[in-house]
C-alpha cells in the first residue's frame, strides 16, 4: 500500500457508522486438569451441536464454537460472547477448564486420539463428521486443533448509500441503472484488498501466539527453538505461530490463485478449486478399503469452507444453500476477519480495544484507495506475512512494499495507525466517549514498543512460570473462577434453556426426516 495522507471522505460523517453490525465467532478447546484436550463428547446441557445457532464445534468433539448474534454496539457483542462463556462453564465436567490459547494444549501422538465432532445420526450431520474426516487425512488431525476467533463485520446501507449517491453525483448525474448492490459488492471486496496488504498489522498488535506445545509438533519439521523448561517451542520474536506454516496454511492451496477484484472472479475460482481434482488427495482415496468414505471428494477443496485466508466475503446462507451460491444470489453481507489469535489474558478471547482497533482497521481498509491484487503482489504479501509471523517484534525488521522496496515494518506500522486517528474519532464521536481513541493509543503504545505486544507478554509470562503450559492452565483456572462469580438473569437462563431445548428438537427432526442410506446420499452429492 502506498504511504499517504489519509483524509475522510468528504460524503462522510460519523453518525454513519450507525448501521455498521458486528458478531464474533470464538473457538476454545476444552482441556482435562492434567493439560491433555479433552477426550468427552459435547456437553449435553449445551444441547445440539448441528442445530445450536450459538454453541456448536468446530473440528474436534473437544473443539467448541461460541457464536454472538449480530450486534449494534460492541458491548452487546461481547456481552452476549461472556453470557455463552458462562453457559459453557456451568457445563463442564470432570473438572474440565477452557485452553485460552489459540495452539492447543497436550495433545496425542496419535491423530486418532483427537475425536471429530459428531453430529449425529442424520446426512447432514455425517457429511459435515465426514468433512472433519477429510481435512484429517489430507493435514493432520493436529492442526485442525488449533483455535481463533472470527470477527464478523457489516457495513450499513446509510453509509454505502451517501457513498453511492456522492459517486453518481460527482459523474454529473443520477445513474439510474447503476446497481446498488455491485457497488457495495466492489467496496467490500476493495476493503479485503486493504485489509490482505495491512494484516502484518493485525498480526503483529494481536498476534498471541509465539510459543507451541511439543506435542503439536511431534512428527513435522520444524525450526523452531526449545523454550523455557524445554517443553514447549517458540520462534525468537514471533507473533502469530497459528498464522504460520505450521499453522493454517497447506501446500494444496498454495497456488489456488483465488482474487478479490471482482466478486463474479472470487466465485468461479472458489468453484474451480472445489471442482478439480488434485493428485495428492486422490491417492488417498475418496473411500478406505471397506468402502466408507473418508473425504467427500479428492478435489483441491472438499467445500468452500475448506479454503483458508485471513479474511472472507460473506453472505447469510439459506438452508441446503453453498456459501457462492448466497454471494451470487446476494451479494456481499458482511466481511470476516480471521487472522485473530484469541487473547489469552481475557476471559472470553477477545478486549474491547481488541474489537475497536478492528473496526477502527476496517473502516481504514474501506476508505482508502485499493488497486486490484495481483497473483505477484499476493505472493510479496504472503512473504511479509512470514516475516512478521516469525520475526515481528526482532529489531529492524523489514517488509516489502508496493513499490517492492524494502522499509522498516515498525515505522511502517506506526504511520498506518497514525493516519487512523480520524477514524477513531469519528467512531467516538457517533458512540459517545472514547473507547476507540483509547484503542488506537494502546496500539501505537505496542508498535513503539515491542514489549507490549500480547506474544511478547505471553513468551514472558511463561519464562516466569516455567513454560506456556503452566501460563495457559493458570489463566484457563483464573478466567473459569472469575466468569463463574457472575450469574445470568432469570430471564436469559430461560432463553438459551429454550434454546438448548428446541436445538435438540430440530436435530430428531432433521433425523427423522432422512430417508436416503448416507452412502447413497454421498454418492448423490459427489
Amino acid at each position: 500500500m502506498t504511504i499517504h495522507t489519509f483524509m475522510l471522505p468528504s460524503w462522510f460523517t460519523p453518525n454513519l457508522v450507525a448501521g455498521m453490525q458486528r458478531g464474533i465467532e470464538k473457538e476454545g478447546l476444552r482441556m482435562q486438569p492434567d493439560g491433555h484436550a479433552a477426550k468427552t463428547f459435547h456437553p449435553i446441557k449445551l444441547g445440539s451441536k448441528l442445530t445450536h445457532p450459538y454453541i456448536t464445534t468446530d473440528y474436534s468433539e473437544n473443539l467448541l464454537e461460541l457464536i454472538t448474534e449480530p450486534k449494534p454496539t460492541i458491548k452487546e457483542a461481547l456481552d452476549m460472547l461472556k453470557d455463552l462463556h458462562l453457559l459453557v462453564h456451568q457445563s463442564l465436567e470432570n473438572d474440565e477448564l477452557m485452553w485460552p490459547m489459540s495452539m492447543p494444549c497436550m495433545l496425542s501422538d496419535t491423530d486418532s486420539d483427537i475425536p471429530l465432532a459428531d453430529y449425529g445420526t442424520s446426512n447432514i450431520g455425517k457429511l459435515k463428521t465426514l468433512y472433519r474426516l477429510g481435512l484429517g487425512v489430507r493435514y493432520g488431525r493436529k492442526m485442525q486443533t488449533i483455535a481463533g476467533l472470527h470477527y464478523n463485520l457489516s457495513v450499513g446501507d446509510d453509509l454505502f448509500g451517501q457513498w453511492f449517491k456522492h459517486a453518481n453525483d460527482t459523474n454529473n448525474a443520477q445513474n439510474e441503472n447503476a446497481d446498488f448492490t455491485q457497488f457495495k459488492n466492489a467496496k467490500y471486496l476493495g476493503l479485503i484488498r486493504n485489509f490482505k496488504r495491512l494484516t502484518p498489522i493485525v498480526l503483529y498488535l494481536l498476534g498471541a501466539s509465539p510459543t507451541v506445545c511439543g506435542s503439536f509438533l511431534s512428527g513435522r519439521k520444524h525450526d523452531l527453538i526449545p523454550f523455557g523448561d524445554g517443553c514447549g517451542y517458540h520462534q525468537p520474536n514471533g507473533t502469530s505461530l497459528r498464522m504460520s506454516k505450521l499453522g493454517y496454511t497447506n501446500s494444496a492451496q498454495k497456488d489456488l490463485d483465488i482474487r478479490y477484484n471482482d466478486l463474479n472472479e472470487y466465485i468461479a475460482s472458489l468453484r474451480r478449486a472445489i471442482s478439480t481434482p488434485f493428485a495428492d488427495f486422490a491417492k488417498i482415496g475418496i473411500d478406505d478399503k471397506d468402502g466408507n468414505p473418508l473425504q467427500i471428494n479428492s478435489h483441491t477443496l472438499q467445500i468452500e469452507n475448506e479454503f483458508y485466508s485471513p479474511i472472507r466475503p460473506k453472505q447469510v446462507t439459506k438452508s441446503g444453500e453453498s456459501p457462492t451460491a448466497a454471494l451470487a444470489s446476494r451479494g456481499i453481507a458482511y466481511v470476516e476477519f480471521r487472522a485473530i489469535d484469541l487473547d489469552p489474558y481475557s476471559d472470553i478471547g477477545i478486549t474491547m480495544s481488541a474489537a475497536c482497533f478492528l473496526e477502527i482497521l476496517a473502516l481504514y481498509c474501506l476508505l482508502t484507495n485499493s488497486p486490484h491484487l495481483h497473483q505477484a503482489e499476493e505472493k510479496r504479501l504472503q512473504d511479509n506475512i512470514d516475516a512478521i509471523v516469525n520475526h515481528g517484534r526482532a529489531d529492524g525488521v523489514k517488509i516489502i512494499d508496493d513499490c517492492g522496496t524494502q522499509v522498516n515494518f515498525h515505522s511502517w506500522v506506526i504511520h498506518h495507525l497514525n493516519q487512523m486517528q480520524v477514524i477513531a474519532d469519528a467512531f467516538d464521536a457517533y458512540h459517545g466517549g472514547n473507547e476507540y481513541r483509547l484503542a488506537l493509543a494502546l496500539m501505537q503504545g505496542k508498535a513503539k514498543n515491542t514489549a507490549l505486544t500480547l506474544s511478547a507478554q505471553i513468551e514472558a509470562d511463561s519464562m516466569r512460570l516455567g513454560n506456556t503450559w503452566a501460563l495457559g492452565k493458570m489463566l484457563a483456572q483464573k478466567h473459569q473462577k472469575e466468569l463463574l462469580m457472575h450469574t445470568l438473569s432469570h430471564a436469559k437462563e430461560q432463553h438459551f434453556d429454550q434454546v438448548a431445548q428446541q436445538s435438540r428438537q430440530d436435530q430428531a427432526a432433521i433425523e427423522a426426516a432422512d430417508m436416503v442410506d448416507f452412502y447413497d446420499h454421498i454418492q448423490a452429492y459427489r
